[in-house]
């Protein structure tokens, strides 16, 4: 009789036991699944939100690509050529003055010329060599500027403004 019982209660545990595993069994499955469709529609929004931003990225390139030319063409016609170059040189100091509001003229053509120091390499890799005039001519026409002619760092993360180097 004991050995009846001992058999009943070794029966029993392995029973429970098995219907223990198999629950876990199950639920990691269906937890495993669940994770996987999420995992999928993450991936497939995230690859959406790329392709946009590529589109979006790309047509502000192309954009800024056609007005850069058309300013360049407006600017080769000696009468419209100055007039267009005061008006886009005046668009973008009140573009400049909108983040700089306590900024003064000088300190927007430190900033300008800064940065243009910083690019000046690439712009001269783009003009013929026949008429390419030296890096250290372009730079020495820029103005000297010293840390009281820039203006104070705007709050909306552009790029500070550097010294000519």
């Amino acid at each position: 009789m004991i050995r009846i019982l001992k058999l009943m209660r070794t029966t029993a545990f392995v029973g429970v036991l098995i219907v223990s595993l198999a629950t876990t069994a199950v639920s990691m499955g269906l937890w495993a699944i669940s994770l996987t469709a999420q995992v999928t529609t993450m991936t497939a929004s995230a690859a959406a939100a790329a392709i946009a931003n590529r589109k979006a990225i790309a047509a502000a390139v192309l954009r800024t690509k056609a007005k850069a030319r058309l300013r360049r063409a407006l600017v080769v016609i000696p009468v419209a050529g100055i007039a267009a170059a005061v008006a886009f040189e005046r668009e973008d100091y009140l573009e400049w003055k909108e983040d700089n509001p306590d900024g003064t003229l000088e300190a927007y053509g430190c900033e300008v010329s800064a940065v243009s120091a910083e690019v000046v390499d690439d712009v001269l890799q783009d003009l013929p060599e026949t008429v390419r005039p030296s890096r250290d001519w372009m730079l020495s026409r820029m103005p000297e500027c010293d840390a009281a002619n820039l203006a104070p760092e705007p709050a909306t993360g552009s790029i500070p403004a550097a010294g000519k180097p």
